[in-house]
């Protein structure tokens, strides 16, 4: 059974844990092993991903499997906040900073839940855009966002350590 819910400050470490899992899972073959450490230490230490749990500017939802032995744990999340791409963006903007889905559970309808999240929240908040990046190879994602309505809009480099690749930047207008 599957189950979705905000993010608490207390999800930090298992959070963290899974979104550098799924990232690994996905692209760790991709960079040199310093590389990728650096980003996961970035991106999903302690003054990364878990400190943004108690920041008002984010908003995090967890989809949560049930365990054979009791509990639960984080399958997949999706992160949204102010933009910060560079460039100037309409002040109604959102941007969706991260969304995972851990490999075992792609097909099982996660992603989609998270997505309908993504949409209702943006525009609980008075957002009338949704900006993202996705790499230019990750092409299960780019059909997923596409499917939804996103449209390329142009490139940014994104920095995993010292290795710059290019994403492309999606919109969707709300």
């Amino acid at each position: 059974m599957i189950t979705y819910r905000d993010a608490r400050t207390i999800d930090g470490p298992e959070l963290a844990a899974m979104a550098r899992r799924s990232f690994t899972e996905t692209f760790g073959t991709l960079y040199p092993q310093s590389d990728l450490a650096a980003f996961l230490d970035q991106a999903f230490g302690a003054n990364g991903l878990p400190s943004q749990l108690s920041d008002p500017d984010f908003a995090i939802r967890l989809a949560l499997a049930a365990k054979e032995n009791g509990g639960e744990e984080i399958i997949g999340f999706v992160k949204m906040g102010p933009v910060t791409f560079p460039g100037e963006w309409r002040p109604d903007a959102i941007e969706l900073y991260q969304f995972y889905v851990l490999g075992a559970w792609h097909g099982e309808g996660v992603a989609q839940q998270l997505m309908a999240w993504s949409l209702e929240h943006a525009r609980s908040h008075g957002a009338r855009e949704i900006i993202l990046s996705v790499y230019v190879d990750n092409h299960r994602a780019h059909r997923f966002y596409e499917k939804y309505g996103f449209e390329d809009i142009g490139r940014i480099a994104f920095r995993v350590g010292e290795t710059v690749d290019d994403d492309n930047l999606m919109r969707l207008l709300l």
